[in-house]
C-alpha cells in the first residue's frame, strides 16, 4: 500500500474529486479525515471508506473560515497523531464575464478557491515541518492557465498555482513537497444542474479534448496519489496538468481554419 499508516486531510471530500481522492487514498492505507460543509455528504463519503475496510472520519469544517480550520487540524491531530498529506480539493465558482461580477461574488471566488487552500497550509504546515515530511496536494483548474472565461474563479486558481509553487520552494528543505493538478472537466455532481438544462454539453465539450471525452474523478485521484506518495518523492512545485489534452494544442479550431482556408 502506498499510502500506509499515513494520514491525508482531503477538503472538499464529501462528492466529486475530493470523494474519489478520500477513497483511492484510504484503499492505499491512509487514515482520512473528510473536511466538508456537507454533513450527509461527508458521512456518506465516510461510509464509503468503511465499507471498502478504510478508515476515516468525518470533520464539518468551512475552509474559508480561520477558526473552523483550526479546528480541523487539531481534531485530525487528536485522532490520528499526525498530518501526513493535505489535498484541498475544496472550492467555489461562480460568474463568468468580469462586468458582470459584483465584489462580493469576485470574493467568495477567491475565498472558496485561493484562501480556503491558504488557510489549510498555514494550519498544516507546521505540523509537516515538525514531523520532517509531509505532501501538499492543491487541485487547481486548467481555468487557471488558459483565458477560459470565469474570471473570479480562473484568477482563485492560478492563485493556487503560485502559492502552491512558492510553499514547495519555502519549505522543500523542511521535507514537505507541495504540488498542484489542473483538471480539465471532469464528471462530476457539481454538473448536475447544468446538465439538467443541457444534456448534450459533455458530448460537445468532448470534441474539443484529444481523448475525446471529459474526465472522471478517479482519474484526478490517480494523479493525486501519485503527487502524495513516495513515487513522486523527488516532485515539487509542479503543476501536473490532467485534461485530457485540452492545454495541448487546439486541433479542433485546426481543423475548422483549414476547412476554411483557400485552395
Amino acid at each position: 500500500m502506498q499510502l500506509a499508516n499515513q494520514t491525508a486531510i482531503i477538503t472538499g471530500a464529501g462528492s466529486g474529486i475530493g470523494r474519489a481522492t478520500a477513497r483511492r487514498f484510504a484503499a492505499e492505507g491512509a487514515r482520512i479525515v473528510v473536511a466538508d460543509i456537507n454533513d450527509a455528504a461527508g458521512m456518506e463519503t465516510v461510509a464509503a471508506i468503511e465499507s471498502e475496510g478504510g478508515t476515516g472520519r468525518f470533520v464539518h469544517t468551512d475552509v474559508t473560515v480561520a477558526a473552523e480550520v483550526e479546528v480541523m487540524v487539531p481534531q485530525t491531530l487528536d485522532a490520528y497523531g499526525g498530518v501526513d498529506i493535505l489535498v484541498n480539493n475544496a472550492y467555489f465558482c461562480a460568474g463568468d464575464d468580469i462586468l458582470a461580477v459584483d465584489e462580493e461574488l469576485w470574493n467568495r471566488n477567491i475565498r472558496g478557491c485561493l484562501s480556503s487552500a491558504f488557510l489549510c497550509c498555514k494550519a498544516a504546515l507546521p505540523h509537516m515541518i515538525s514531523q520532517g515530511k509531509g505532501a501538499i496536494v492543491n487541485i487547481a483548474s486548467v481555468n487557471g492557465v488558459l483565458g477560459l472565461g470565469e474570471e473570479a474563479y480562473s484568477a482563485a486558481k492560478a492563485g493556487v498555482i503560485s502559492l502552491t509553487q512558492n510553499i514547495a520552494v519555502r519549505y522543500g528543505e523542511a521535507g514537505v513537497r507541495a504540488n498542484s493538478i489542473c483538471p480539465g472537466s471532469i464528471q462530476t455532481p457539481a454538473w448536475k444542474a447544468v446538465l439538467e438544462k443541457d444534456p448534450d454539453l459533455f458530448n460537445r465539450l468532448s470534441k474539443w479534448y484529444p481523448l475525446k471525452r471529459v474526465g472522471k474523478p478517479e482519474e484526478i485521484a490517480a494523479a493525486a496519489l501519485f503527487l502524495a506518495s513516495d513515487q513522486a518523492s523527488f516532485v515539487t512545485g509542479t503543476n501536473l496538468i490532467v485534461d485530457g489534452g485540452l492545454t495541448a494544442g487546439l486541433k479542433r479550431m485546426g481543423e475548422e481554419l483549414v476547412g476554411e482556408g483557400t485552395e
